[in-house]
């Protein structure tokens, strides 16, 4: 699991590599985010440990996986975690948005 994550890390999507442009090196409001972090048997595209919030970047394919992606989020939830679902177009058209709901959830919820 720890390699397909290094593998992830090294051969982002256009998505990912958007946002991370936006979180790395604590960008955001000083928050530190790492990406591609394995969860138990999953691996979260985004985390802030210190909030426990992932980020979630979701493509055409989780149209798809609807049930996969709700037991995915229910076991990271009973392991403490807040998830954020953003789909890859509103990264790519409402950048700002996005953050600004990010940075919400980190210092309100």
């Amino acid at each position: 699991m720890k390699e397909y994550a290094q593998n992830l890390r090294r051969n982002p999507r256009d998505a990912g590599n958007r946002m991370w442009y936006y979180l790395r090196n604590r960008r955001l409001s000083g928050y530190k985010f790492v990406r591609e972090h394995v969860i138990g048997n999953y691996i979260a595209d985004f985390v802030c440990r210190e909030k426990k919030l992932i980020i979630e970047i979701d493509g055409g394919q989780h149209m798809n996986a609807i049930e996969y992606d709700l037991l995915r989020t229910k076991e990271l939830e009973r392991r403490g975690y807040r998830v954020l679902r953003v789909w890859n177009h509103e990264v790519f058209k409402n950048i700002q948005a996005v953050m600004e709901g990010i940075l919400n959830l980190l210092e309100y919820a």
